[in-house]
């Protein structure tokens, strides 16, 4: 993101231990989730970020009579786009290859790393310049070239942040909103060398131009995600707020460009709807400050070796479901996660993925083939705030109910009936409120069991067994002394309003 927009969301809070992102080792949501719940300072450092972007959003949103109109042409897009995909994939890559590219295919995240080591071998090259490319990190490339040998240098100012001080990001637009400008300073000066270096964002920002401009000049490979893929022409878009996508894109004389297979778009034309869409939605700006498209090669001008990898990992699997197909819409702008209020809580760290917040809840499941990640699709109100704001109107509501059917009938498959907590408590259920006397009887119960746990404010704050799990995160009424049914049995003949009713 742009240097302004990183220090108007820098905030205070003070990182501790490295989070783990990987959905194969990280713990369930809630209890990652647990820890940063109680740390009030995180929670206000991301709602602070998130309002800040929030509030530009809105103003840019507002000035556009035919968003919705756009939201609306975006969806058709991707969704053509989606439906013909092998298609669509087969023309970018004999466009890619006319102009002078060479395209390879990757089943999955092993493949992919392979086939870009290879290619830094043939490079001689122990070096890589990057541009901030999520894909990158859903395939963990960094440790991976870092133990053979290739040294990795990020570009983009909050990645630069967070390789440095070994951190993790927890967005996907400001990855480092997590990090106060006072530990970024810190950071600089000690992995940086600088003596005397001031915490102001200006001096910040600084140290990492110059620290950045050696590298530029000197390190020959760069390493790039991509935004969007054109069908029709063969080209490779890249949309960046600081310029240094701009640097790699054009000093280093081989580029490799790593890219999803969701990431193509039918037709040239397509940009100009999802251009308007992704920078308003994302960084709060009319348009990106640097936009980058390229075609292959050009003698003379730019990379003379251009590779682009095509990556599969799981996206293949999500195309045969109808509802969640939407789920490969996504443009990564980060506005369903700015709306979400369990974000807002909890920030990125606690969904152990490289992709938070609602879009991860859904995505970061199917790529792990429903294998890992389990928990996510629970990490959500269910408000719907995030369909609203999705400029390509994924409707991860209704994502969200598919997966955790899924999960629950493969937990289901793996107890019996007989012992499934889940299935005998909705059996309790149905026969308690498909019987008055039953259901007044479970209430009265209910007043006498939950008496223990009830403080005189009303409130109960902590619950044993199951009820543990939802007294965790939040505090539940305890149930009133009088139910709106006894008082009116009592008074509706009397007038009284609402005088005497027990709480």
């Amino acid at each position: 993101m742009s240097a302004v927009a990183e220090r108007e969301v820098l905030s205070e809070h003070e990182v501790g231990d490295r989070p783990i992102l990987d959905p194969a080792l990280a713990p369930p949501f809630p209890v990652a989730a647990l820890p940063l719940l109680r740390n009030v300072q995180l929670r206000r450092n991301v709602a602070h970020a998130i309002d800040v972007i929030q509030a530009k959003r809105a103003r840019l949103v507002a000035e556009k009579p035919d968003w919705q109109a756009l939201r609306s042409a975006a969806s058709r897009i991707k969704d053509e786009a989606l439906e013909n995909l092998g298609v669509y994939l087969e023309q970018f890559e004999a466009r890619c290859t006319a102009g002078g590219g060479t395209v390879h295919w990757a089943t999955d995240a092993a493949d992919a790393r392979k086939i870009i080591l290879e290619i830094l071998r043939e490079e001689k090259a122990d070096e890589v310049i990057k541009i901030k490319t999520m894909t990158s990190a859903e395939i963990q490339l960094n440790p991976f070239l870092e133990a053979n040998g290739v040294r990795t240098y990020e570009t983009d100012l909050a990645e630069i942040i967070l390789q440095l001080g070994e951190g993790e990001p927890s967005h996907i637009v400001v990855p480092a909103l997590h990090v106060n400008r006072r530990q970024v300073r810190e950071i600089f000066a000690r992995r940086m060398g600088i003596e005397n270096l001031s915490d102001e964002p200006e001096a910040l920002t600084a140290a990492a131009r110059n620290y950045l401009r050696q590298k530029f000049l000197s390190v020959p490979t760069a390493i790039s995600g991509a935004n969007f893929l054109i069908a029709e022409t063969g080209a490779v878009a890249v949309v960046e707020s600081e310029g240094n996508g701009r640097m790699c894109l054009t000093l280093p004389r081989a580029m490799i460009t790593l890219a999803g297979i969701e990431k193509v778009l039918p037709r040239f034309a397509d940009l100009e709807v999802m251009l308007q869409l992704l920078a308003r939605s994302a960084t709060g700006e009319r348009m990106n400050p640097y936009t980058s498209l390229w075609t292959g090669v050009t003698p003379g001008d730019g990379p003379q070796r251009f590779h682009v990898v095509l990556l599969d990992n799981g996206r293949s699997s999500i195309l045969g479901r109808k509802t969640e197909r939407q789920t490969l819409r996504c443009i990564r702008c980060a506005a369903c996660m700015n709306t979400c209020p369990v974000y807002r809580q909890t920030g990125g760290h606690a969904y152990g993925s490289v992709y938070p917040g609602p879009i991860g809840a859904i995505l970061t499941p199917q790529l792990e083939q429903m294998r890992h990640a389990q928990s996510l699709p629970f990490a959500s109100s269910l408000c719907g705030a995030c369909y609203e704001v999705c400029p390509v109107k994924i409707n991860i509501p209704e994502v969200l109910i598919e997966l955790r059917a899924r999960v629950t009938d493969d937990e289901r498959k793996q107890v019996s009936r007989l012992f499934d907590p889940i299935y005998l408590g909705m059996r309790a259920a149905n026969l308690i409120f498909s019987r008055a006397w039953l259901f007044h009887a479970a209430q009265r119960m209910g007043r006498i069991a939950l008496r223990p746990f009830t403080r005189k404010d009303g409130w109960i704050h902590s619950l044993p067994g199951i009820g543990s799990k939802w007294t965790q995160t939040r505090d539940l009424r305890g149930l009133p002394k009088q139910t709106f049914h006894d008082w009116w049995e009592k008074n509706r003949d009397q007038g009284t309003g609402n005088q005497g009713l027990e709480t």
